[in-house]
Order: C-alpha cells, then sequence, then structure tokens
C-alpha cells in the first residue's frame, strides 16, 4: 500500500470572476521510503501541489489519502493533528522563531503532542546530533548561517519522527555550497529510510531524488526514475 496516495487531485482558485486550475488531475502514489522530487516551472502547480500533500489546503476535487488515512473530511484539528504527527516540513525560508533558542526551535512542535520534558529532550538531542548541530542547541538563528539555519529546520522536522518529510525548495535561500550540504543531509537521510517529497526548480538538484515526478500546467507530465548508482 503506497503511503501517499492521490487520485484524480484538482484544484481551481476563484478570484476576481477568474478561474485558476492549478491542479487538473493529478494522479501519484509515493510508497514508504521513496525520495520523490516534483518538478517544472514556476506556476505549473508545484507548491500547491505540496500544500495539499502537507494538509495545508484542501483540493478542489479528488483523492488523496496520507497513510492510510483519507484526508477528506477532517476538521481542521484533526488536519492539525496529523500534520503534527505524521508530516514534517522543510521551508525555503527556515520559519525558525528568532527569540527562541535552536533547540527551543526543534522542541516547539513536540509540546503539542504532550510528551514530557525528558522525552522532548531526548528527541530533540537526537534529531541535532543527526543534522551536525548538537553543539549549537543553545544558540539563537541569528547567530547561524543560512546553511546552519535549514539544518535545524531539516532537525525540527525529524524530531518527531514523521512518515513523511516535505521540503519546498529546501535549498532556495541558500549559496550553491550550502544548498550542496542540505542536499547530501537529504539523501543521507533517505538511505536511512526517510520518505521525502522535495519541490524543487532545479533541474540538478531534482537529480538527487530515487524518482522525478514533472508538472507542467497543473498536470504530470513525466515521471523519471533515477538510474541505480553502480
Amino acid at each position: 500500500m503506497s503511503l501517499i496516495h492521490l487520485e484524480g487531485i484538482t484544484k481551481v482558485y476563484l478570484t476576481d470572476e477568474v478561474e485558476t486550475h492549478a491542479l487538473a488531475g493529478v494522479h501519484l502514489d509515493i510508497r514508504k521510503g521513496e525520495y520523490v522530487s516534483i518538478a517544472g516551472p514556476s506556476g505549473c502547480g508545484k507548491s500547491t501541489l505540496l500544500s495539499i500533500l502537507g494538509l495545508l489546503d484542501t483540493p478542489t476535487d479528488g483523492i488523496y489519502t496520507l497513510n492510510g488515512q483519507p484526508a477528506q473530511g477532517l476538521s481542521l484539528a484533526e488536519r492539525a493533528r496529523i500534520r503534527n504527527r505524521e508530516i514534517g516540513f522543510i521551508f525555503q525560508s527556515f520559519n525558525l522563531i528568532g527569540d527562541l533558542t535552536v533547540q527551543e526551535n526543534v522542541e516547539l512542535p513536540l509540546t503539542y503532542r504532550g510528551l514530557d520534558a525528558a522525552a522532548r529532550r531526548k528527541a530533540v538531542a537526537e534529531a541535532l546530533e543527526k543534522v551536525g548541530m548538537g553543539h549549537r542547541a543553545s544558540h539563537l538563528p541569528s547567530q547561524l548561517s543560512g546553511g546552519q539555519q535549514q539544518r535545524v529546520a531539516v532537525a525540527r522536522a525529524l524530531a518527531g519522527h514523521p512518515a513523511v518529510l516535505l521540503a519546498d525548495e529546501p535549498t532556495g535561500n541558500l549559496d550553491s555550497r550550502n544548498g550542496d550540504a542540505v542536499m547530501e543531509l537529504l539523501a543521507s537521510l533517505h538511505k536511512e529510510g526517510a520518505t521525502i517529497v522535495m519541490v524543487t526548480h532545479d533541474e540538478r538538484f531534482a537529480g538527487h531524488a530515487s524518482r522525478t515526478v514533472h508538472l507542467f500546467d497543473g498536470r504530470v507530465v513525466e515521471e523519471r526514475v533515477a538510474e541505480p548508482v553502480s
């Protein structure tokens, strides 16, 4: 069974009597442990698709099943609970809270689960060590480079052991060296078993994934599986 199943997903935005079809009949299955990149030009529907996968938006029509659970008809509270437990987000802009330390930023989503303090500290320490940022736990985001901030954002996404990591242009605000480092980090997490869905407009980074789904005008126009490394 697929971890993520999309069947006939459409998304239509109505503004000033203009209909914009962001997604048009998207069919997609992602298995546990896959690393999938969603590629395509600006305006093709990549971010809309990722928002639907992350339960941040709802489709106009179609079926979305995450980890065996239909997403249709969920209340706002149910969607928030599933996001907190099943989905790890990695954003282009890091989205760290400036007056919280690295440890506090990573710990924050775990507080909504009702975990006790000891369990939270253990999960945070493990996640920070995994991304090589354990030594920066007491620092504020302003004391970190962009690449380090993105590593903290990855740790925050990992700490709750989500079913899937959703990465939205994770290298978009980084220089090429830090961008390469973040991509290497995602590759190592995938090798350890993480399921990753990444949106990117950069073909070079899309090639890091084991499968690339190309969108154009809101439709899947091509899927390409990476050649196995010998």
